[in-house]
């Protein structure tokens, strides 16, 4: 007996996936790298002008059976992880932090290479997270370097699966290759799982397919994962913002089958509220239901997920950040998330809190037991007793 969080019905999801497909045929998406347009056409995307193509549904349908149903996911000596898919929602640190806030004294400076380094210990000796991502951008080490320095020292303090973002696209090559010579694991047991974003709107941008072509070529599976405001980048209804964001991660869903059928990929949404008079995004209710809706389309696609993390607006594990933690960490534990990766961001997920990661734990340890249920009692011995 398991808790279950349900949204669509399957009228619902029928209806999204329908509109999703409309906007793919008739609106379209923007190409902006020369190199990811033959794929597209060879997939069937018909470009009406150099740069703009539509996709129609019968390709998406060629992508959705292409596309493995589960992606198995290993640590860096080559053991088995988890399989997402085919799993209950794990969980990750992270990401991208531009300033890191010291436990102890609430100081918040600039995110260094020393920093990283205790950020990944932390987020490897803590047994409730199963991935560590990219927790900050270095800021101490020069800018043609800093995301090779900080894949090295991530993959230096720990030996869980990684989740890579890599800022400057002319280092996401390298590190890769800087990541899969230091692996002890055999290379068809990859432990990276780069992550990808589109320009929300419809706009498949240079940097993202770039790093698709080469992470696929490599046999690596791929995050394809979107962020959509609304009110600013996606509609002002939940629903229509769905819908968009859905039609997104089909059309880079066909460019993956595109590159090469079979290719592993996982997608997801990161969706945001808006707030046009204060110009600052946030999660709220709404959100948390748009990114409940998104496992649920994924899960019915038969395709692993990523989504949201938590992070927000909260200053160290104070009140803000723990309702956050809570609502997002029940959410995907009782509704289907598949990977949930940047778990400790504060401050509009600019700042990297330890102590936020620590509270996350506590939480994800807690949802877990809520999300597993009761034992299936036998109802005739419940009687006699």
């Amino acid at each position: 007996m398991q808790p279950k969080l349900s949204l669509l019905s399957e009228e619902d999801r029928q209806s999204v996936h329908a509109a999703s497909l409309a906007i793919l045929a008739q609106v379209g998406v923007r190409v902006d790298s020369p190199a990811a347009r033959p794929p597209l056409r060879r997939a069937g995307a018909r470009f009406v002008t150099e740069d703009h193509c539509r996709i129609p549904a019968e390709a998406v349908a060629q992508a959705l059976v292409a596309a493995p149903r589960h992606v198995p996911v290993y640590d860096r000596l080559g053991a088995l992880a988890f399989t997402l898919g085919d799993s209950p929602a794990r969980f990750g640190i992270g990401v991208t932090n531009l300033y890191c806030e010291d436990p102890l004294t609430g100081e918040i400076a600039p995110f260094t290479r020393k920093d990283m380094a205790a950020a990944v210990r932390l987020g490897h000796s803590l047994p409730e997270y199963d991935v560590v991502s990219t927790v900050g951008i270095l800021q101490d080490e020069p800018v043609d370097r800093a995301d090779l320095l900080a894949a090295l020292e991530t993959v230096a303090n720990t030996t869980k699966p990684l989740v890579l973002l890599v800022s400057d696209p002319a280092q996401f090559g390298p590190a890769l290759d800087l990541l899969t010579a230091v692996s002890a694991a055999d290379p068809a047991r990859p432990f990276v799982l780069p992550y990808v974003n589109p320009i929300t709107p419809l706009v498949l941008n240079a940097e993202t397919t770039d790093k698709m072509a080469v992470a696929i070529e490599r046999g690596v599976p791929v995050i394809f994962s979107n962020y959509g405001m609304a009110g600013a980048s996606t509609p002002m209804s939940p629903l229509r913002t769905l819908a968009l964001l859905d039609a997104e991660l089909l059309a880079g869903l066909v460019f993956s089958q595109a590159l090469r059928p079979g290719a592993p990929v996982i997608l997801g949404s990161l969706p945001a509220w808006f707030d046009m008079r204060t110009m600052v995004d946030y999660y709220d209710p709404r959100s948390m239901l748009v990114s409940l809706a998104c496992a649920e389309m994924l899960a019915w696609y038969g395709l692993p997920h990523a989504g949201t993390s938590g992070s927000g607006n909260g200053w160290g594990p104070d009140v803000i950040a723990a309702g956050e933690l809570w609502f997002n960490h029940l959410v995907s534990a009782a509704g289907g998330a598949g990977l949930v990766p940047f778990v400790g961001g504060n401050l509009g997920s600019k700042v990297f809190s330890p102590a936020t990661v620590v509270l996350g734990a506590e939480v994800i340890a807690q949802v877990r037991i809520f999300a597993a249920g009761l034992e299936q009692a036998d109802a005739a011995g419940l009687i006699e007793e």
